[in-house]
């Protein structure tokens, strides 16, 4: 095994074979390092003997506010065979070498990877990892628990049949009262960040700027969608989507508090949907949904939502910490303490 570190400005290898592996994910990207280009970047390759490509991993690195220290995180990576050791112990421990030049303390992973997969587990452990505890609704950097839809080659209506009743009644609901979605541009970022201000709000979640959602449509172009949905010409809802590879993921989405009941969310899931069986993915990706079924959570109708449309439940093994400077990581975690407290 040979392995190579690269910078987001000669990623068009490594961005291919992000694309092409069936474990591959749009934040394993060049891309994702251009959308967060307030974070150090740097990727892995992992060559086999003859030169072949076996295994990815795109880094980013956070300086620790007032320490000289640099968290490194690898965002849904590696991308390689879930049981190919050998290419995730080699793109580890380049990682763990080039960690040194920003004195990292820690190398943070996530990857979606099915909980039950022992055999990844243990090869994770066996390098070193230590897993976090189970968290149920949205602790972790990325969604533990989500809905999948398995497209599988099926045509349009044979996924629109398999959604339940009552959700292809309001896409119908939509249509019936003339909704209309339009594919729009990132000039159309601050009307969807005043959806998500109203949404986050009603919601009780923080938001990102407009800027940063005209940033991701620009940097991932054809392969970015903004979707918004329109009521007496004006915008209602809306939502964004990333295509990479074989899968399409449902990324930020809200609406207002008026006019939800011509259903705007239900077109929008559909639409974005027929876009992922347009491209040929094998799955669409509903990312987030809380691991906590009981319907007195204020979280379970999101649940109740996505599950509608007959999605897999799945629950990915979660964050893994591999801890490079135990001492350091006691000074991070005792001044994160103390910050929280100041807050």
């Amino acid at each position: 095994m040979k392995t190579e570190i690269i910078d987001r400005n000669h990623a068009a290898e490594f961005d291919a074979f992000t694309a092409a592996h069936p474990n591959g994910h749009f934040l394993q990207t060049s891309l994702w390092a251009a959308v967060k280009d307030d974070w150090k970047w740097f990727g892995v390759l992992c060559r086999s003997d003859a030169g072949e490509i076996t295994g990815a991993l795109g880094v980013l690195l956070r300086k620790i506010s007032g320490l000289p220290y640099h968290m490194m995180y690898a965002p849904r990576g590696p991308v390689c065979d879930f049981d190919d050791a050998a290419t995730f112990n080699a793109l580890i421990d380049a990682a763990k070498a080039e960690g040194k030049k920003y004195n990292a303390y820690e190398l943070k992973i996530d990857k979606d990877v099915p909980a039950e997969n022992d055999a990844y587990r243990a090869i994770a452990a066996q390098a070193g990892f230590r897993f976090k505890d189970r968290t149920l609704d949205f602790e972790d950097f990325q969604c533990r628990f989500v809905f999948r839809i398995a497209l599988g080659g099926r045509t349009e209506d044979e996924v629109f049949a398999s959604f339940h009743s009552k959700h292809r009644y309001n896409i119908r609901v939509a249509l019936k009262h003339n909704v209309e979605v339009r594919q729009c541009a990132s000039a159309a970022a601050e009307d969807f960040f005043a959806i998500m201000e109203v949404t986050g709000e009603r919601d009780h979640f923080a938001i990102r700027s407009a800027a940063y959602f005209a940033k991701i449509l620009d940097v991932f172009g054809e392969n970015a969608r903004l979707y918004m949905a329109y009521y007496e010409g004006k915008p209602i809802a809306g939502t964004l989507a990333v295509r990479w590879g074989d899968k399409v993921w449902y990324f930020y989405g809200g609406s207002l508090n008026e006019h939800r009941n011509v259903m705007p969310n239900y077109l929008l899931q559909w639409e974005m949907i027929r876009w992922a069986i347009e491209s040929g993915c094998a799955i669409y990706d509903f990312r987030g949904v809380s691991g906590n079924l009981d319907e007195s959570n204020p979280l379970y109708g999101l649940y109740r939502f996505k599950k509608g449309f007959n999605g897999d439940f799945i629950e990915f093994m979660g964050e893994m910490d591999l801890i490079l400077k135990p001492a350091a990581a006691k000074v991070v975690a005792a001044s994160q303490e103390i910050r929280k407290k100041l807050k």
